[in-house]
């Protein structure tokens, strides 16, 4: 273990809670990401998608569906603040794990034979999971350490996570022919049922952490109070630092190329595959993805963020999406395409996600839980509706499979930008930790 990370005497427990609480939450994430997926795209691919007199295909209507998640996203960014305002750490995460098991329950009935609503209202149920359990797992864990642990014990942490992806996308690639739908969400509640009882383990030792530390001198639990309306709140904190900006920055351009580039992904395989192959193609190719990715984090993020820092580690996604983004132009036949998910997400689940997520260490209390809050709900699906309506105008002038190919010079061009944002912000990043580390050893003395 410590030839890959250096984690310390006194925080192996806590680090390997938080591996076993990341483990879960995305294995349960890869679980859900396929199948609902693939019941969406199934669903439409012989028939499509009538919305008034236009007729979409399959990955039309899923763009479609991450515009409706907008308005999912608004209503998650609020409830979310307003639960920060009033329960932190593991009431947090507990209370919001807590929230999706009777779904689990109820779409457990419905996905062997799916409707219509049941088909949209799963897929925005599978979305609404990422984007809350996430965020509720990084505020967690951002409140609980300091920079130099960040650097030293998140390439673990985010195994954990990596780790359950490998898992959940195996599982899902092996079974998904052999295992009803309807059986996966209760491997899901259970998984819920798990994460539970490591986000209490977990608060208890904090709390007891916080008893004996001089450093830190808010109560365990002191909530953040509201002042104005819960997104403002956000808003402002962001506003107001040129640092959270530049996080804004970065987290709304990977949004954008990453959701131009799930739908070339899902535009390519409808294009070459049909039926059951479509679903088996999803899972393949998310099974490949995560070996990569675990093969990233075990092997180079821990490596990068003590040995380069933060900021050369926020810059290896977008050198990967810049690549891949190529070669689809290039050749874009359906295994090109299908890597393009490789590209992305095999580095954006591994060494990217550790490293913007250590962003967040040094930031104040307010700003960990109300401007993150605002920026990994509200920003991320404002950005995702930005770049499905980019889409939906650039295919529209070339309706052929041509004109999913040339999406990969806009991101091309974003790329450049989100690059000069990571150097910006990764540089930040070492003025603030350095800072802190400074308020902290004077605190002590």
């Amino acid at each position: 273990m410590k030839a890959f990370f250096d984690i310390r005497k006194g925080e192996r427990v806590q680090s390997a809670l938080m591996f076993g609480y990341f483990f879960l939450v995305i294995t349960s994430f890869w679980i859900l990401k396929p199948v609902k997926k693939a019941v969406f795209i199934t669903y439409y691919d012989e028939t499509g998608f009538l919305f008034g007199n236009w007729h979409m295909s399959s990955a039309q209507a899923e763009l479609f569906a991450k515009c409706l998640n907008m308005v999912i996203a608004y209503v998650a960014a609020v409830g979310f603040i307003w639960l920060s305002n009033r329960f932190v750490r593991q009431q947090l995460s507990t209370i919001c794990i807590a929230l999706f098991i009777p779904c689990y329950v109820g779409f457990s009935y419905k996905l062997d034979a799916p409707t219509g609503p049941i088909v949209w209202s799963f897929y925005l149920f599978g979305d609404l999971f990422s984007t809350l359990m996430i965020a509720a797992f990084f505020v967690f864990l951002n409140d609980i350490v300091t920079p130099d642990q960040a650097k030293r014990t998140y390439g673990l942490v985010g195994l954990g996570g990596v780790s359950g992806g490998v898992l959940g996308s195996t599982v899902v690639s092996g079974l998904i022919r052999h295992v009803p739908l309807s059986a996966w969400m209760w491997i899901c509640l259970v998984l819920a049922l798990m994460m539970i009882a490591i986000a209490v383990a977990v608060g208890r030792i904090a709390k007891a952490e916080r008893q004996r530390s001089f450093a830190r001198k808010e109560p365990e639990t002191t909530a953040v109070r509201p002042r104005n309306n819960a997104v403002f709140e956000g808003v402002e904190l962001v506003a107001r630092s040129r640092y959270m900006l530049a996080i804004v920055g970065i987290v709304g351009i990977y949004e954008m190329v990453s959701t131009i580039m799930d739908y070339q992904f899902s535009e390519t395989v409808s294009h070459y595959l049909q039926g059951d192959a479509i679903g088996q193609q999803f899972a393949v190719v998310y099974s490949i993805t995560n070996g990569v990715a675990l093969f990233v984090q075990l092997f180079v993020t821990s490596h990068v963020m003590k040995q380069h820092g933060i900021k050369v580690a926020l810059l290896v996604l977008p050198v990967a999406v810049f690549l891949g983004s190529f070669a689809f132009i290039a050749l874009p036949v359906l295994w090109i395409g299908s890597l393009l998910n490789t590209a992305d997400n095999a580095f954006s689940y591994s060494i990217n996600q550790s490293a913007k997520e250590s962003l967040y260490v040094p930031a104040s209390r307010q700003e960990k839980y109300k401007a993150k809050a605002f920026i990994d709900m509200f920003v991320q699906r404002l950005a995702k509706v930005a770049a499905v309506l980019l889409s939906f105008v650039l295919t529209a002038i070339s309706s052929d499979f041509a004109g999913v190919r040339w999406l990969s010079l806009v991101t091309v061009f974003l790329v450049v930008i989100w690059f000069f944002l990571a150097r910006y912000a990764g540089e930040a990043f070492e003025g603030l930790a350095r800072v802190r580390s400074d308020e902290s050893a004077g605190v002590q003395a």
